[in-house]
């Protein structure tokens, strides 16, 4: 086969790829962000205002927020939060081919409140945080260390991300409300931050898991200025490509185990 086949079979391979992909016209040179709004030039004449955005368009991160921290306060239940969470359209992953929203499980008056990342594929199809393998390998230590049944699991976001790649933090601004929310209505014990993203997020750092993982932090709720005990620790997913890291999670799971029944004991002594 000389350079020319070589050539023709790279480029068929490659166009094959395009297509799969769902590709099936090419109209400009350079790839258009159609999200982003340009007002044309204005003519000589009278000022005029121009639109924030164009009509369709996404939201700005303000107008999001503002939007979840609305329908979150409109909230008085769980069960309520999740169908606010449904609703909301602020959120830029929900248009980026994800099924549904993906709120939570767990017990609802749980003293442990757990926040992952985001949902996968499996969670995607079964409405639900943490039920693929990194979800069952979680369960399996919660379940060792007692904690299972006290557990309450939800996400930084609440819709897929492409490629299963980790939110953005604009992504996760856009939802917080509706975590925050979450921890006011379930007024956790403590709460455990599972992986990078979600430590990040929620103690807003930038700090690398390996540096904050099993230091208690707390966790500052713009709602009502109250305040919840966080630990972080490294996610399930990274286990088990890494089972050798297992033990710094059982740790972790272990002297959260030790906080959680002391705090429980002391008041009723």
């Amino acid at each position: 086969m000389n350079a020319s086949s070589l050539d023709m079979a790279a480029a068929e391979a490659l166009f094959a790829f395009w297509r799969d992909a769902g590709v099936d016209a090419c109209f400009e040179d350079e790839p258009v962000d159609r999200t982003i709004f340009v007002a044309p030039v204005a003519a000589k004449g009278p000022a005029t205002i121009t639109p924030l955005r164009a009509p369709g368009a996404a939201p700005s991160l303000d107008e999001a927020a503002a939007e979840a921290r609305r329908l979150a306060a409109g909230a008085a239940t769980l069960d309520e939060l999740a169908e606010a969470i449904a609703a909301f359209e602020g959120c830029p992953l929900r248009a980026m081919g994800a099924r549904q929203a993906v709120f939570a499980r767990g017990n609802p008056q749980g003293s442990l409140m757990i926040i992952g990342e985001g949902p996968g594929a499996e969670e995607d199809v079964r409405g639900q945080p943490f039920v693929g393998q990194a979800g069952q390998l979680l369960d399996r230590i919660l379940t060792a260390a007692g904690l299972l049944d006290e557990t309450f699991i939800t996400n930084t976001v609440f819709w897929k991300t492409p490629g299963n790649r980790a939110p953005t933090p604009q992504e996760q601004a856009a939802c917080a409300p509706f975590v925050e929310r979450a921890a006011t209505l379930l007024k956790p014990k403590a709460v455990l931050l599972v992986g990078a993203s979600a430590a990040k997020a929620v103690l807003k750092t930038d700090d690398g898991i390996m540096r904050i993982r099993g230091q208690r932090r707390e966790w500052r709720l713009s709602e009502g200025g109250t305040a919840a005990p966080a630990i972080a620790t490294l996610h399930p997913a990274f286990l088990l490509r890494q089972p050798q890291a297992k033990g710094l999670v059982w740790k972790d799971i272990l002297d959260l185990s030790v906080r959680l029944r002391s705090e429980v004991v002391e008041p009723g002594a």
